[in-house]
């Protein structure tokens, strides 16, 4: 066996994204027209409780009846970089602990408030807040410092970047090459690829301020409904590629268990294989 690449669930090769920041109210109609679409979002909450945010209610009506994610986002909505470590600390820390019991979940995703991790300003270093983040048990956290314009999977979990703002001037074209990348069919060639992921980020209150939900519209318009892309929260993925991660190998890689309750799926020298939840398969010799 030469190469193995990752596939998301079913075996697709692509997968999509949304994360909007921050919970107001606007967020009910994202919410609604990402479901109509069969989309799935992480929505970024803080603890602030003022009449234009989202009341707990909304949330578990809008929000969470919806398959969506609810994030970490900071307590106060300050920056990692601009703050001590005990200070960040105490932010995130509360911040999951609020939400966590408020909604009865256990939460794990984030992303980073205001500039996050663009500068530091407080004697505090990028690695000093990745390791208190490991030490929140917090998974994952969206960074920002401009759209990264590609599709490639995170290799640092606490500094994901997204695809594109949803008002990139070049969303709709990276819509089209996003759905016209075809790697979801195994076969020598196109298996030696890795997995594609498009993620989209933004504020609902944007479309509200400018009224251009129809630009939502067709934004889910255009990307859902793919049979080869699956559609997943932040999250979502995240348990998924761990899964992905936490197979166990024979010493010549040919034999492959599965310790997860995640059926995975992988691509090996152009052949699709699935392993289920505690289950062991051995793979072709070619």
């Amino acid at each position: 066996m030469r190469y193995r690449f990752l596939r998301f669930p079913g075996g697709k090769a692509k997968a999509v994204t949304f994360s909007y920041d921050d919970g107001f109210k606007s967020d009910k109609r994202l919410a609604e027209t990402l479901s109509e679409y069969g989309l799935k979002c992480t929505f970024n909450l803080n603890n602030f409780n003022t009449d234009d945010k989202l009341s707990d209610d909304d949330v578990k009506k809008y929000i969470l009846g919806n398959g969506h994610e609810i994030a970490v986002h900071g307590k106060m909505h300050r920056a990692e970089g601009a703050m001590r470590k005990i200070e960040g600390i105490t932010d995130i820390l509360d911040c999951r602990r609020e939400l966590e019991n408020k909604y009865s979940l256990i939460i794990r995703g984030m992303a980073y408030p205001d500039f996050g991790i663009r500068k530091f300003t407080a004697n505090v270093t990028y690695e000093d807040v990745k390791n208190y983040l490991k030490e929140l048990d917090i998974a994952y956290s969206r960074t920002l410092g401009g759209d990264n314009n590609r599709f490639e999977m995170p290799t640092d979990w606490y500094a994901w970047m997204p695809t594109a703002h949803h008002d990139n001037p070049c969303i709709m074209d990276y819509i089209d090459e996003f759905i016209s990348i075809d790697i979801g069919v195994p076969n020598y060639l196109i298996s030696y690829l890795e997995p594609r992921l498009f993620y989209i980020w933004g504020h609902s209150y944007e479309f509200e301020r400018k009224n251009n939900w129809k630009h939502l519209d067709d934004i889910c318009q255009k990307i859902s409904g793919k049979e080869d892309i699956w559609y997943a929260t932040n999250i979502e993925i995240y348990n998924y590629v761990q899964a992905y991660h936490s197979l166990i190998y024979s010493a010549d890689s040919l034999t492959i268990y599965n310790p997860t309750l995640y059926t995975v799926y992988f691509v090996a020298d152009g052949k699709l294989y699935s392993v289920n939840p505690g289950e062991q398969i051995k793979i072709n010799e070619d």
